[in-house]
């Protein structure tokens, strides 16, 4: 639901989600179909080089991308390389996103993956748009990951 809080944010309605070539990516795949958004198969460990050549033509046909950032296997609240590098070849704008629900359980995986409880209130954060084509990999990759965290509760 992300990407469709994304729309709502940004009254874009084209936008392109990268999600994985597994059984949960094509949960999110049918659900984004529902939602008239589009889907690019891949993940950074299957399927990226097919997914970044794909990103790439999205962003050239005027579509935003929509990125989990932090990879299929983590370390959680790591950036990977694949919005970093995005930007950085197109010279497009990053806008990061994070959503806090007001309660929720927590998953005990790697990523500690969270489900809202039923009649919870989800807080969106978005930051303003910035751009890294200027910056090396390693300090784009930085700069995203201290604006993913900027209002997470659970690190304050």
């Amino acid at each position: 639901m992300a990407a469709m809080a994304y729309t709502s944010y940004s009254k874009r309605v084209s936008i392109d989600t990268i999600v994985s070539n597994h059984f949960d990516g094509e949960l999110v795949a049918k659900l984004m179909q529902i939602f008239g958004g589009g889907t690019i198969r891949g993940s950074s460990s299957k399927g990226g080089v097919s997914a970044l050549r794909q990103a790439l033509k999205a962003l050239q046909n005027g579509r935003d991308i929509g990125i989990t950032p932090d990879g299929p296997r983590g370390p959680r609240h790591s950036v990977a390389d694949g919005a970093a590098a995005l930007a950085r070849i197109k010279r497009v704008p990053i806008i990061t996103m994070h959503c806090e629900p007001s309660s929720s359980w927590k998953m005990k995986s790697w990523d500690h993956f969270c489900i809202p409880k039923p009649f919870s209130t989800l807080d969106f954060y978005y930051s303003d748009p910035f751009y890294v084509h200027e910056l090396s990999l390693d300090e784009a990759k930085a700069l995203i990951q201290k604006e993913l965290l900027k209002h997470n509760r659970e690190l304050s």
